[in-house]
């Protein structure tokens, strides 16, 4: 691909495992490339909750996502736009992710009314009414400035009836159409669509072909991982991921539990984001090689070893459970930034083993070890 001819992201294939189909490859975006399968920390409010922009640096992150409806609400996109952009505001110079802010105001489920021209809902700061269409949620991504900006689609909930799903994915259809329309900076924000059609295979079907229809840079499955069990969500993906284009990324949304991602990765999922690092580590919760642990038990206040033998991040190095616990007793911000920063190491370290797995034609053989360790049932 000429550079004239080079879209502002763009997917870049490495390997494909021939144990089991996954791929290896590269996202490169005008602040630089990530590799992928890559797993995305969330900076809901422009930040990754208690993690310096240095520190997930070090941890390897290419890649983080922060919330339009959040921006919006606060502190303003004006502001955003003002101080440089996204990037220069939170001093982040690696690829940013902005959702469309459709996640946040589909689950004010009390608040909200849907119509063909947008939703209409009630701010959970000062409870005014706002309304939010396809154009509005790209006019705001484009203030942002991320690197990579999603439609404006509604994430249905589960369980929902047919009847419900068809016209809620049609319309999602529409609403790509006006997003693409009013996307004022498509020479350096790649606008990614996002598939919908809730737990019917043949309607998520439809929905990647009416999406895939448009010749977007990227494209994302959405309205999955909220409530379904794990193999319904599966089957979704085996019916979904094929009918994607392969020279472009995949994202999975809102997915970020080490199973999923594992068994993403299997079925070519390149992009995945969620807020389960960060939400568990601060009620005290911590991903490990063999499960996890909820250090702020009593059976760990004499427990000096550390959260994770087999971990080498800087808080398996340098503090123990007991020490990490007592923090967390104690009410003290750095016991939260403890647990926040290993579960962000853990994920990000699983993602380079998936794809060294991949890369070394064993990936089945690596999920399986992993699910024995973790205590995981095949």
């Amino acid at each position: 691909m000429s550079e004239a001819a080079k879209p502002p992201v763009y997917y870049e294939l490495k390997h494909v495992c021939a144990q089991t189909g996954a791929r290896r490859g590269v996202v490169h975006t005008p602040h630089g490339s990530f590799e992928t399968p890559a797993f995305m920390p969330v900076g809901t409010q422009a930040t990754v909750k208690g993690m310096s922009p240095e520190e997930l640096k070090g941890m390897g992150t290419g890649i983080i996502l922060s919330n339009t409806y959040h921006l919006w609400m606060r502190p303003g996109p004006d502001i955003v736009q003002a101080a440089g952009g996204l990037h220069r505001f939170m001093n982040w110079d690696r690829a940013v992710l902005t959702d469309s802010g459709g996640f946040q105001v589909f689950s004010f489920s009390d608040r909200k009314h849907i119509s063909e021209d947008g939703v209409q809902f009630k701010s959970h700061i000062d409870g005014s009414r706002q309304l939010l269409t396809p154009e509005k949620s790209i006019a705001i991504q484009n203030q942002l400035g991320a690197d990579i900006i999603m439609a404006f689609d509604e994430c249905t909930p589960y369980p929902a009836s047919r009847e419900y799903i068809k016209p809620s994915l049609e319309r999602t259809g529409r609403w790509l159409e006006r997003c693409i329309s009013s996307h004022q900076r498509p020479q350096d924000q790649a606008l990614f669509g996002i598939v919908q059609g809730g737990m019917y295979e043949d309607l998520r079907q439809e929905s990647a072909r009416i999406t895939t229809a448009f010749n977007l840079p990227g494209f994302a499955i959405g309205g999955l991982s909220v409530g379904e069990p794990a193999e319904l969500m599966y089957r979704m993906l085996d019916a979904t991921v094929p009918l994607l284009p392969a020279n472009k990324p995949r994202y999975l949304m809102g997915v970020g539990s080490p199973d999923y991602l594992i068994e993403g990765s299997l079925r070519g999922i390149d992009m995945f984001d969620c807020v389960l690092p960060t939400r568990i580590g601060r009620n005290g919760t911590v991903m490990t090689s063999h499960g996890r642990l909820i250090v702020r038990d009593a059976r760990y206040a004499r427990d000096f070893t550390a959260l994770d033998d087999h971990c080498d991040c800087y808080v398996c190095q340098n503090y123990t459970r007991a020490y990490i616990r007592h923090l967390l007793k104690a009410g003290e911000i750095f016991g939260l930034r403890l647990t926040t920063w290993h579960n962000l190491h853990f994920l990000l370290h699983l993602m380079e083993e998936v794809r060294e797995a991949i890369s070394q034609d064993r990936l089945r053989d690596f999920r399986n070890e992993f699910f024995a360790a973790y205590g995981y049932v095949s």
